[in-house]
């Protein structure tokens, strides 16, 4: 086993990751990085703390992101994981040698009642804003709802509705209630096997309807699909949800991955009060 390439299996990692939307560009830049340091190949048995501190050192040398190559570092990190987890080295290397540490970035969102204005706006593709919005009401993430089939939906009128499905990103089972603006979106149910939202993909062209519905609506902001989910995460904590609730909503495994938006939330009603600094009474 100590005569196979590290390369030649981090290479096959990379491509299982092909259908990961919005990932698989870092995987593949990860790897060419990777490459273009080990020029000579990389066989499990030279794999080592050493080896990878030194190429760590290497990508921090690099004209690159701060948090690129954080993300570029820890994707060699996750290949020397499964590595170890499938007894091709001996030793996990990458618990033993720290990442680079990531900055920490803004992240935008849309509040209630921009998100009340984008519902008025007309978009040029209809289930794009459909699925937009129910993402920002249910924080599920475009991964997810592209998934999403009838099967998935459950419950009635009375009792309300929930959907059961199993994070991509994850693998974790969810079981994630949803309000009823979220189910009115949905429309007529249809077939078992069909995709709700059927339609939808991930492209620089959908991309671009977003942003061109945005502008149409007067707002602002940098606004991707996945701002959606941060704006859930905000409004939750604006409306006064707690911090552990709004984790379990989001299919969080740790608190600290959802502590970010509490930051943002305390952000707004400083900015809120600092507004009356020059009121004079």
């Amino acid at each position: 086993k100590k005569k196979k390439s590290f390369i030649d299996f981090f290479e096959k990692v990379v491509k299982d990751r092909y259908t990961s939307e919005g990932n698989y560009g870092n995987w593949k830049s990860s790897l060419i990085h990777f490459k273009n340091y080990f020029t000579n190949g990389l066989l499990m048995g030279e794999l080592s703390v050493q080896a990878l501190e030194d190429y760590k050192d290497y990508l921090l040398s690099l004209k690159l992101a701060q948090n690129t190559k954080h993300t570029y570092f820890n994707k060699v990190r996750t290949a020397v994981k499964e590595a170890y987890k499938k007894e091709l080295i001996s030793d996990n290397y990458a618990a033993k040698i720290s990442t680079i540490k990531a900055e920490e970035t803004r992240r935008e969102y849309v509040t209630l009642d921009e998100l009340k204005k984008l519902a008025k706006t007309e978009c040029e593709n209809p289930v794009l804003k459909r699925a937009f919005l129910f993402s920002a009401l249910t924080g599920l993430r475009h991964s997810d709802i592209i998934n999403l089939s009838w099967k998935d939906l459950q419950g009635n009128d009375e009792a309300g509705y929930f959907i059961r499905f199993k994070q991509k990103k994850t693998k974790g089972e969810e079981t994630l209630p949803i309000p009823k603006t979220a189910r009115e979106l949905l429309g007529e149910i249809g077939k078992s096997d069909e995709k709700i939202f059927d339609g939808l993909i991930y492209s620089a062209w959908q991309n671009l309807k977003l942003r061109e519905w945005v502008m149409k609506a007067e707002i602002k902001k940098k606004i991707t699909f996945h701002c959606a989910r941060h704006s859930f995460a905000t409004i939750q904590l604006e409306l006064g949800t707690d911090i552990y609730t709004v984790s379990k909503l989001l299919g969080h495994k740790e608190l600290r991955t959802t502590q970010i938006y509490a930051k943002v939330v305390d952000k707004t009603k400083t900015d809120a009060m600092n507004k009356l600094n020059d009121l004079k009474l």
